[in-house]
């Protein structure tokens, strides 16, 4: 197949959205759908043993969150499709923020019941940021929740995008009957089943008998006039405004009854974006270029605990890749061979011979990669657009366990290059400061240390406001600064200079008394 057909196929989108609005749900029931798996798993089931595909990590299965993105590509139909289901809770917001900048579009996930969350007006500008194309899909429709109308407003509203319903439910709750699928002009019944495809109902309109054999005629005639009220208010769908991100499509169902995903996942193929052009430094790449290029946007540490490897997972922009070819990585200037890339299902792995635009690559890192390197056919290529935020909070890493302070090295540093907290050394005790954008991420980096690593280590309180990367031309300047402040400068994994503030007025004051200095609250990689 060409390069470009290869490219056509693509679908690479995040899903995305508050926690415990059903994003690991449905990514097991896209899973279903395009046969990668047999038996969907669950988030948190007694009754189900087999926990969700994406899940995969100790610590995801007992808390029923995901903390770290996994990858799970398959083929449905025509189509190659690459889902990278990201973590929901705030504390892994990074991770996610990342992920944003390896895919072509993205679904976002709304509880029927809670609406817009915090947490999903957050995602939703980094998508308006990088005019991401949003599809939405509102969940849980077998509970009870607000008004469809309702949710259409709030969705407009707080996620400052325009909406166009495509399927829209009769009933919810108790009472939820199915969708009639506006973009098929189909009518789906609802028969609540967690493995099983409910019965669909071949209409030729709205209009049609069948309808009201199916749903009754209460029913039939109420949704008759929500779709007139929907044709009335909302203009039609228009695919491009929906490419350019100016609108997105919504879809109603219940993941957990595999109910409405079916649609989804049917329009979603048709209209979604394939792989597009990104922007580098130095120029804008188009996907169907001969030459190859990527970027590493996560590293995970001990996908397989029984060989504590490390993987950095590459997004392809460019070209062809291809397995046992040299390829430069920018940084170091050296060219590397990979022997054994693989392509992911969550933490399964498959060696691939090749891969194409839009297709993620897990390559075994040996300390090799950092977030945000680019890997080329040889041309001078940065990505940007990885950010790594100022953390907020902060504690003293100890090692619990002397005889085992080589693990405990080993482990901080893997969990360091996956970029999910951040480590400065203080300049004035030698102590290390382990740094995160929030409370979890502590209890998750103390329980990996002790179950992939065997090290244990207990945090020490330290109070501390910001964190801030620093540096100056006048090299006088940032001297008499570093010598002011010596109890409260550290060094990053760089070697880069870093201030600790312990409160925001200590960092004002900073500010003004060094004009000199320029402070930073987000390092590029």
């Amino acid at each position: 197949m060409a390069l470009n057909d290869e490219i056509a196929r693509r679908r690479t989108f995040a899903i995305i959205s508050h926690p415990d609005a059903g994003k690991t749900t449905l990514t097991e029931k896209l899973l279903l759908f395009g046969g990668a798996i047999h038996v969907a798993g669950a988030v948190k089931s007694n009754k189900i043993k087999k926990t969700a595909t994406s899940d995969w990590m100790e610590i995801e299965k007992q808390r029923g969150i995901s903390v770290a993105t996994s990858v799970m590509g398959f083929n449905y139909g025509d189509y190659k499709i690459n889902i990278l289901d990201t973590p929901g809770h705030q504390d892994f917001a990074e991770d996610t923020y990342r992920t944003l900048t390896a895919v072509d579009s993205v679904i976002i996930v709304v509880d029927v019941a809670k609406g817009v969350e915090r947490q999903t007006r957050k995602l939703m500008e980094v998508c308006r940021m990088r005019r991401t194309p949003v599809i939405i899909f509102v969940n849980k429709l077998d509970r009870e929740g607000r008004d469809p109308f309702d949710i259409l407003d709030e969705l407009e509203s707080e996620l400052k995008i325009k909406v166009r319903p495509l399927s829209w439910p009769i009933n919810i709750g108790e009472k939820f009957k199915g969708v009639y699928n506006i973009y098929e002009n189909s009518l789906d019944l609802f028969t609540p089943d967690k493995q099983r495809v409910s019965e669909r109902v071949e209409i030729d309109s709205v209009d049609d008998e069948r309808v009201d054999e199916a749903v009754g005629e209460t029913d039939a005639a109420k949704l008759r006039e929500d779709l007139e009220l929907i044709e009335g208010v909302y203009p039609e769908f228009n695919e491009q405004e929906y490419l350019d991100g100016t609108v997105a499509p919504v879809f109603f169902g219940s993941a957990l009854n595999t109910f409405g995903v079916k649609e989804l996942l049917d329009c979603f193929v048709k209209i979604a974006p394939s792989p597009r052009p990104i922007q580098a430094e130095e120029r804008e790449v188009r996907p169907e270029e001969e030459g190859f290029s990527g970027f590493v946007f996560k590293i995970h540490a001990n996908m397989d605990p029984n060989h504590r490897s490390c993987i950095a997972f590459v997004k392809i922009c460019s070209g062809k890749f291809e397995r046992n070819f040299p390829y430069r990585h920018v940084r170091s200037g050296k060219n590397l061979k990979f022997a054994a890339p693989t392509a992911f299902m969550a933490q399964k792995k498959s060696i691939v011979d090749e891969a194409y635009p839009g297709d993620i690559v897990g390559i075994p890192d040996t300390g090799n990669f950092k977030i945000g390197d680019t890997l080329t056919s040889g041309e001078l290529l940065h990505f940007k657009g990885l950010p790594s935020f100022s953390p907020e909070m902060f504690k003293y890493i100890e090692n619990a366990d002397p005889m085992k302070s080589k693990q405990l090295d080993k482990g901080i540093q893997q969990l360091m290059d996956e970029g999910v907290a951040q480590l400065f050394t203080n300049q004035f005790n030698g102590r290390r400061i382990i740094g995160t954008v929030g409370q979890l991420q502590f209890e998750v980096i103390q329980y990996r240390l002790e179950h992939e690593y065997g090290a244990q280590c207990r945090w020490e309180p330290i109070s501390l406001y910001k964190a801030c990367w620093i540096e100056s031309d006048d090299a006088e300047a940032l001297a008499a600064f570093k010598k002011r402040k010596y109890q409260y400068m550290a060094v990053d994994r760089e070697g880069r200079d870093v201030f600790l503030a312990d409160s925001n007025y200590v960092l004002q004051m900073a500010q003004s008394d060094f004009p000199k200095i320029r402070f930073h609250f987000s390092s590029e990689f």
